[in-house]
């Protein structure tokens, strides 16, 4: 049986071996960031796959993020680096809903929310409650939120 986590190390270790220090050191810092919510709290404990998931999506996140501050900088290089570990951490992700698939899903959660009694914009809550579940790890947050407005409005 072979977990995420597993995976990341033995591709870590590839990585080392063939001296490819962008990918080397960008599965370092992921692994650390796997290991520091391990022993975040008041004991030690070993994550679930789901877990590990969310910590590496959120070092993807990080990564565009600061991607994004880079390029508004003036700093391209930086830039790029940050996207290139990005796409890395990407290979370790589930596949993302196409923009259509997300579109379905939404809009079925607004019917659904409209046959309940909720209109308009402050249905948005209802909304986000139904889509978030089905969407989980398949579609970033801010994307889901403005396909539900975009959809709420229109």
């Amino acid at each position: 049986m072979t977990t995420l986590k597993s995976k990341l190390q033995a591709d870590l270790n590839a990585a080392i071996k063939g001296r490819d220090e962008l990918r080397s050191s960008t599965l370092r810092l992921t692994l650390a960031a796997i290991q520091k919510e391990e022993v975040a709290g008041k004991e030690k404990r070993e994550l679930s796959e789901d877990e590990v998931q969310k910590v590496i999506s959120k070092e993807a996140k990080k990564r565009r993020e600061a991607a994004d501050a880079f390029a508004q900088g003036g700093r391209a290089e930086s830039a790029e680096r940050e996207k290139a570990e990005g796409v890395i951490l990407a290979e370790y992700l589930p596949k993302q809903l196409s923009d259509d698939e997300l579109r379905q899903i939404v809009a079925q959660a607004v019917e659904e929310a409209r046959s309940a009694g909720a209109e308009g914009p402050r249905a948005m809550g209802q909304v986000m409650k139904i889509v978030n579940p089905k969407v989980a790890g398949l579609a970033e947050g801010g994307r889901v939120a403005a396909v539900v407005k975009q959809l709420l409005a229109g």
